[in-house]
């Protein structure tokens, strides 16, 4: 279904481009990116373990050290995949949340690049071959869509905030093809709101931007609907030349005296007008 107007022209209904497979020329540049990727992912994990405890005995919740740590793992990461990465725009100070448009696997390391966050995702994601392994060690914030734990579940955003963790919410609800954001679902703002959450709470607004290879699908970056997790890692990895991203920082939004409907329209105005169609 086309999503009212919110689509570039010609995206609405094209289905996923066909991912085909990579010749040896492709497989070479798999390795090439690849395995110097997989080993830093690695060296990360075995440096970030110890690191966690250290944090957990001297300084309680807080994570001072790991966060920017774990900033500095996936920029590494992007350097390797060959993906340029830019940033505009300043973290928020004080206390608060980042939401951001979802279009790709990639999100993972381009966003956690910008600054360091801790990622919302559903609870399904922490069963996931191999991504569950990243998630744990990175602390991500685990939510299940059942009412009854509503209340557990907002006391833990709460306290995660508080202790100065910025939790990286996609309000989109799913990923997107990388050429339009989807309308937010304002529901995910209402944990925002929780009397619990330190005064001066603010919500800062975060758009990543693909732009595909030259001459290649301007969706090459998004993975979305039933697509293959496996392949589109391969057609990344194998791509002859790399495209680049763009993280945009918008100015941070108070929470004080929103609703989970304002808060939701002006994160996805802020967001949705930074990309390039909705710049013409």
């Amino acid at each position: 279904m086309a999503d009212q107007g919110l689509t570039p022209p010609g995206w609405a209904e094209a289905p996923p481009p066909r991912i085909p497979a990579p010749g040896w020329r492709g497989w070479l540049r798999i390795l090439r990116r690849g395995i110097p990727g997989i080993l830093i992912l690695l060296l990360g994990v075995v440096i970030l373990i110890p690191l966690r405890l250290a944090e957990r005995l001297f300084t309680g919740p807080r994570r001072p050290l790991s966060g920017p740590f774990v900033q500095g793992v996936c920029k590494a990461v992007l350097f390797c995949l060959g993906l340029h990465w830019t940033r505009r725009g300043q973290p928020m100070r004080g206390p608060g949340a980042v939401v951001a448009n979802h279009s790709s696997w990639l999100d993972i390391f381009t966003l956690n690049a910008a600054m360091p966050v801790f990622f919302v995702a559903k609870s399904e994601v922490s069963g996931w071959p191999g991504i569950n392994i990243l998630t744990r060690v990175t602390d991500t914030h685990f939510v299940t869509r059942d009412p009854r734990l509503a209340a557990a579940q907002t006391q833990e955003f709460a306290t995660r905030t508080a202790a100065g963790h910025r939790l990286l919410f996609f309000p989109e609800g799913t990923s997107s093809d990388g050429q339009r954001v989807l309308p937010f679902k304002p529901t995910l703002f209402q944990g925002f709101l929780s009397p619990g959450l330190p005064e001066g709470l603010a919500i800062q607004p975060v758009t990543a931007i693909y732009h595909a290879p030259e001459g290649m699908d301007p969706r090459f970056y998004g993975w979305w609907g039933d697509m293959d997790l496996g392949p589109h890692i391969l057609a990344v990895l194998s791509a002859p030349r790399q495209g680049r991203v763009e993280v945009v920082l918008h100015p941070p939004i108070p929470v004080a005296g929103q609703t989970r409907k304002t808060l939701s329209q002006a994160a996805e105005t802020a967001i949705r007008g930074a990309l390039p169609f909705n710049r013409d």
